[in-house]
């Protein structure tokens, strides 16, 4: 969006923290792994980043993880990817929604996405699927959260304004991502699941038709603060972690 910069913000950000895990992982480094694993972090040096799920939440405590986990990724490939989708999709919730509104939706859905896939790691056994198994995550990090949380924002939208236009494209993109997560394995599809949840409450909450106030800007400057903060505190409590 032009208010904040939105999706310069969050590619900024994600890279910026991708290459200082790449560094910090030193001998754990991951430079070809299998499958996607091109360029991947050491799983310690992530948990020390802020990496969320259900070990660092339940075991370690870290419940402030589920803040910087958004911010954090685990391949080459997986930052990309997901930084194509914010490309895409960004801007048009930022010109619907708005700039602050779309920074806390994007927030708020990460903490929900990986708040359920923890409760669902510690808590659920996994579900069996043609392909896969559904299960929570012991560790998880990615902007996916987050961006099921932006389409379920469009979605809700495209509902209350009766833009069929933008209700069926964001309805496109969420089913292909979710098909995608279903047949591939490694996807935290219950973190997917609870971004599009608190995508969609949060524009429901915000009601996208009204005009963004000047305090909409304020909390989205504190979510933001609010997650780098838990980054810094992760990285002060698992500094050991580090390396490993």
């Amino acid at each position: 969006g032009s208010g904040l910069g939105f999706v310069p913000l969050v590619l900024g950000a994600s890279s910026v923290l991708y290459a200082l895990s790449l560094i910090a992982s030193g001998q754990s480094l991951v430079v070809m792994g299998r499958g996607f694993n091109i360029l991947a972090p050491g799983g310690y040096t992530l948990l020390a980043f802020g990496a969320s799920g259900s070990t660092p939440v339940f075991d370690l405590g870290a419940w402030w993880s589920v803040l910087s986990a958004t911010w954090l990724h685990g391949s080459l490939l997986h930052i990309v990817f997901n930084m194509m989708w914010v490309r895409d999709i960004g801007p048009s919730t930022a010109d619907v929604v708005g700039p602050s509104r779309t920074v806390i939706i994007y927030v708020v859905s990460g903490v929900c996405g990986f708040l359920l896939s923890s409760l669902a790691g510690q808590y659920l056994p996994p579900i069996p699927l043609l392909f896969t198994s559904l299960r929570g995550a012991p560790l998880t990090v990615g902007a996916s959260a987050s961006i099921f949380g932006l389409l379920g924002a469009l979605i809700h939208y495209g509902q209350k304004s009766g833009s069929s236009l933008v209700h069926g494209q964001a309805k496109q993109w969420a089913l292909i991502l979710f098909i995608y997560g279903l047949v591939m394995p490694g996807v935290d599809n219950f973190a997917h699941a609870g971004g599009f949840i608190g995508g969609y409450v949060m524009s429901a909450f915000f009601n996208p038709l009204t005009r963004e106030r000047g305090d909409h800007m304020l909390v989205a400057v504190i979510c933001l603060a609010a997650s780098f903060a838990a980054t810094a505190y992760s990285l002060f409590s698992f500094w050991p972690y580090i390396g490993q």
